[in-house]
C-alpha cells in the first residue's frame, strides 16, 4: 500500500504510538515543577541547582529539535524515531535512580536530547500513516493528548510526588517507552526526506544560537538582566543565529531553508506558536504556584482544580481538526487564540488572595477551549505549509520555536512578576502575578493576529479520479 493511501490498521497504530510518544516528551516540560521540594530534601543543592532540572531538559530539547528532525529525514525518520525514545527511555531511568543533584540534571539534559530526535518525527510519521481526508481527526487527537500533556505536568507531578515519590515523574516513562519501542518497529512504516547532505554548520550555528538565548532567558531571572553570563549568551546567541540566518540563505542544502518564510502560511503559524507558548507557558508556570501558595490548594487539589482549562483540549481539539477540515485552519486557530487572551486577560481581572473557584471557572473554560481549538488545526497549518519531503524540516523548526517561546514566557513573566511583586505575602504575589497575565493576554493576542496572516484555503478541482484537495494560497509575505 503506498503512502497516498495508507491502511486504516496503520493509521490507527501510527496515531496511537506518536501520541504517546509525544505525550511523554510534552510532559516532562513541566513535570518536574511541583516535586522540586521533594528533590531538594532527598538530594540538596542550592536554588540554582535545582533549576537546572527543569531548564536542562528544555535547553538540550530546544536546540537539538531541528538537528533531530533533519537526522530523521536523512537517515530515516522510524529508526530515529526508534533510537530518540530509546535514549529517552534510557534517561528517565537514569533519572529516576539518581543518587545526587548533578547526576539528575545530566539524565534531564540526556531526556531532552532524546526528546529532541522524538517528538519532530511523530507529525512526519503520522502524517505518512493517514489518509489525507482524516488528517484533521488525527492531528486534533494527537494535538489533545500533546496539549494535555504540556498543561496537566503540574498535575501529574504533585499527584506522584504527594502520594507515591518524586522518582516516579521519571519511572513514569519507562514502562510507556519500552512499550512502544517495539510497537514502533513492527507497525510504523519508514519514511525519508530529501536524502541531502546533513548541515553541520546550520546546526552548529542554530544550536549554539538558541542554547545562547534560552541559556539567557533562562538564568536572567536569577542573575539579573545586566549580569555578564546573562548578556553574554543573548548577544552571542543572536550573533550566532544571525549568522545562521545568513549562511541558510547562501547554502546549498540547508537545515532550514530561508525561503520558506517567504510563505505567509509557514511565518504567520510558527509566529502565532512562539507567541501562543509565551503566553500560555509563563502563565501555567505562575497559576500553578498562585494556586498552591496563595490560595493555600496541595499540588494535586490545585492540578484538578486547574483540570477545566488543562482537561479541555481532550474534548474539543478532535472537534477543532473537523472543524479545520470543513472552514480551514486559519478561522480555527485565530478564534482559539482570541478566547485563550480572552481568559488570561480575564483571570488578571478577578485574581486577589482568596477568589472562590466559581470566580475563576469562567477564566479557566475559555482558556482552556481556546488552547484545544489551537492545538489540531495549528499542526495542520504547520504540515501544509510546505511540501511533504520537506515536512520534517517543518516539524522541527515549530517545535524548537515553541519551547523557545515557552523559554521565553516563563522568563518575562517571571522578570514582571518580580519587578511587581514577589513571595513575601499573599498580597505581593498577586500584585505581581496580575500583570504578568496581562502581558501573557497581549502576547497570546498578537498570536492570533499572525495566524490571520495566514492565508485562506482554496479547493483545488479534482484530476484524474482524485479527490479534491483543500490548500493554502502560496503568498509571500
Amino acid at each position: 500500500m503506498s503512502q497516498q493511501t495508507p491502511r486504516r490498521g496503520s493509521a490507527v497504530w501510527a496515531l496511537v504510538i506518536t501520541s504517546v510518544a509525544g505525550f511523554m516528551a510534552a510532559l516532562d516540560n513541566l513535570v518536574v515543577t511541583t516535586a522540586l521540594p521533594s528533590i531538594r530534601e532527598d538530594l540538596g543543592g542550592a536554588l540554582p541547582d535545582l533549576e537546572w532540572t527543569v531548564s536542562a531538559y528544555t535547553l538540550t530539547f530546544a536546540v537539538l529539535l531541528m538537528f533531530g528532525a533533519a537526522l530523521g529525514d536523512r537517515f530515516g525518520r522510524r529508526r530515529l524515531f526508534i533510537i530518540g525514545l530509546a535514549v529517552f527511555t534510557l534517561a528517565s531511568a537514569a533519572a529516576a535512580m539518581a543518587p545526587g543533584i548533578d547526576s539528575l540534571i545530566a539524565a534531564r539534559a540526556v531526556q531532552g536530547a532524546g526528546a529532541a530526535v522524538m517528538m519532530p518525527l511523530t507529525l512526519t510519521l503520522l502524517t505518512a500513516a493517514v489518509p489525507e481526508a482524516r488528517r484533521g481527526m488525527a492531528y486534533g487527537i494527537w494535538g489533545a493528548v500533546n496539549g494535555l500533556a504540556v498543561a496537566s505536568g503540574p498535575l501529574v507531578g504533585g499527584s506522584l510526588t504527594e502520594h507515591i515519590s518524586w522518582q516516579w515523574i521519571f519511572w513514569l516513562n519507562v514502562p510507556l517507552g519500552l512499550a512502544l519501542i517495539p510497537l514502533a518497529r513492527l507497525r510504523l512504516a519508514e519514511s525519508h526526506g530529501t536524502g541531502a547532505p546533513l548541515d553541520l554548520t546550520g546546526t552548529l550555528l542554530a544550536s549554539g544560537g538558541l542554547f545562547g538565548i534560552v541559556y539567557g532567558l533562562v538564568r536572567g531571572p536569577v542573575d539579573g538582566w545586566t549580569g555578564g553570563i546573562v548578556l553574554t549568551g543573548l548577544f552571542a546567541g543572536a550573533a550566532l543565529l544571525t549568522g545562521f540566518v545568513l549562511y541558510s540563505t547562501r547554502a546549498k542544502n540547508p537545515m532550514l531553508p530561508m525561503r520558506l518564510f517567504r510563505s505567509r502560511a509557514f511565518a504567520g503559524i510558527n509566529a502565532a506558536s512562539l507567541l501562543m507558548f509565551l503566553g500560555m507557558f509563563g502563565s501555567i508556570f505562575l497559576l500553578s504556584q498562585y494556586l498552591q501558595g496563595v490560595l493555600g490548594y496541595s499540588p494535586t487539589e490545585a492540578g484538578l482544580r486547574m483540570l477545566p482549562w488543562t482537561g479541555m483540549p481532550m474534548l474539543v481539539a478532535p472537534i477543532a481538526g473537523i472543524l479545520s477540515d470543513r472552514i480551514g485552519g486559519r478561522p480555527v486557530v485565530a478564534a482559539g487564540l482570541l478566547l485563550q487572551a480572552i481568559g488570561l486577560a480575564y483571570f488578571a481581572v478577578i485574581v486577589t488572595t482568596d477568589v472562590s473557584y466559581a470566580t475563576q471557572l469562567p477564566a479557566l473554560i475559555i482558556s482552556g477551549v481556546g488552547m484545544a481549538l489551537f492545538f489540531a488545526p495549528a499542526s495542520n497549518l504547520v504540515m501544509s505549509s510546505v511540501v511533504p519531503k520537506e515536512q520534517g524540516i517543518a516539524s522541527g523548526a515549530n517545535n524548537a520555536l515553541r519551547e523557545v517561546g515557552g523559554a521565553l514566557g516563563i522568563a518575562i513573566m517571571a522578570s514582571i512578576f518580580s519587578s511587581q511583586g514577589g513571595y513575601e505575602s499573599a498580597q505581593t504575589f498577586v500584585d505581581g502575578l496580575r500583570p504578568a497575565l496581562i502581558v501573557g493576554a497581549g502576547a497570546v493576542a498578537l498570536a492570533a493576529v499572525a495566524a490571520l496572516a495566514v492565508p485562506a484555503r482554496r479547493n483545488v478541482p479534482p484530476t484524474a479520479g482524485r479527490p479534491a484537495e483543500q490548500v493554502l494560497e502560496p503568498t509571500a509575505v
